[in-house]
């Protein structure tokens, strides 16, 4: 998956207007991301990556290009 498609679903999930999400935002400046949201990512990252991922690191994430770094970080292990 390419940033851009992370984002793309970034976007759908967090119900963002396409092109929202652009990988430089923090988590903490996005009204969307909440504790929702992140039960969300890890569905999310399960169905595209299949791959799970472990709450303590997802709360060291901090941006948007943190959590696509997570995930390819976790896939490629």
């Amino acid at each position: 998956m390419t940033p851009t498609e992370f984002y793309a679903a970034l976007d759908e999930m967090l119900e963002l207007d396409p092109g929202t999400i652009t990988g430089n935002e923090r988590l903490e400046d996005i009204e969307a991301w909440d504790s929702l949201a992140v039960i969300s990512f890890i569905a999310l990252v399960d169905e595209k990556f299949d791959i799970l991922v472990e709450t303590e690191k997802l709360a060291a994430a901090e941006s948007i290009a943190d959590l696509y770094a997570l995930a390819i970080r976790l896939k490629a292990a």
